[in-house]
């Protein structure tokens, strides 16, 4: 089969473009990038298996023009393309819109008029805004920032094609883990790289606040594995841990018992948000029981220079 991605340079591509490249069934990986966060680490110091097989095209969202020849003989697409940035996701609202919102609907609309088979679309917890109880697919999204709200429009694009083709919307939460890509603004991946070379992390509010989570490898375990058809298509939440923020000062206290953190606006209580896993969606897609939270972050110093 031959597969396109959107946004594969990026940090959950990256770790895609790996696992799909081991896959023997895989003829083409088309990675469709823009590379507007500068990051290169995809295509320096490593081979991928069957590099042959893998070809990078720099392009944007909005060009729909270029986007329906590159969709020629596509079998499947990833939509992982997105305009991300933690914690500001209430800022450049013009930027969401365009990116996540308009962008995808180009993309729709492309591929509406080509012989694509499958379509996986990456989407945010998000959406749902924030609750105090555990949140689970049949909730009405309620989103509260403008990324939220640039991500439920761009799921109501991709609805369309529900009825011509299998069809995937994982909803995920806050992504976390190495690898090459990194990106430093997700909350845990920020507070591992702080509390490794500073021995200080900020908390903004009072810690409190639950948020959901998922292992980088847990993402890309899922999207490579759902392209063997043993999931129904539909949305789909994408977590496997609901976590305060203070759970993780206290893993990483554990690690670096000389760790100091300090409170930003400590009487304020922020914006709660828990999910369900989905144990149906695990067993369908086969995916592996998180470790320890410990175990994955002494995992992530470890691949530290020093």
């Amino acid at each position: 089969m031959r597969i396109l991605i959107t946004g594969g340079a990026g940090y959950i591509g990256t770790e895609l473009v790996s696992m799909l490249s081991q896959r023997e069934d895989v003829e083409q990986i088309i990675i469709y990038d823009n590379l507007s966060r500068s990051n290169f680490n995809l295509f320096l110091g490593h081979t991928f298996k069957n590099s042959e097989r893998i070809t990078f095209i720099k392009g944007e969202l909005l060009d729909s023009r270029y986007l329906k020849k590159v969709l020629d003989g596509v079998d499947v697409v990833y939509h992982l393309a997105a305009k991300v940035t933690t914690p500001f996701a209430n800022t450049d609202p013009h930027f969401y819109e365009q990116v996540n919102h308009w962008g995808t609907a180009e993309l729709v609309y492309a591929i509406e008029e080509s012989d694509v088979k499958k379509f996986i679309f990456t989407s945010s917890t998000g959406v749902y805004g924030s609750s105090k109880s555990s949140v689970d697919e049949h909730t009405v999204p309620n989103p509260r920032t403008f990324y939220g709200i640039s991500k439920m429009r761009a799921e109501e694009h991709v609805g369309r094609l529900k009825d011509k083709m299998d069809t995937y919307i994982f909803r995920c939460g806050n992504v976390y883990g190495y690898n090459r890509s990194m990106r430093f603004d997700a909350v845990i991946n920020k507070f591992v790289f702080e509390a490794n070379f500073y021995k200080r992390i900020t908390i903004h509010g009072d810690g409190k606040q639950h948020r959901s989570f998922i292992h980088i490898d847990h993402v890309a375990q899922a999207l490579s594995h759902v392209i063997d058809g043993e999931l129904a298509s539909g949305t789909y939440n994408l977590v496997n841990r609901d976590l305060q923020v203070l759970d993780i000062v206290d893993t990483l206290k554990e690690l670096i018992p000389e760790l100091e953190f300090i409170f930003v606006n400590q009487h304020l209580k922020l914006r709660e948000l828990r999910v369900k896993p989905n144990a149906a969606l695990n067993k369908a897609l086969s995916l592996t029981n998180p470790g320890s939270l410990t175990d994955e972050l002494q995992h992530f110093r470890s691949r530290f220079s020093f």
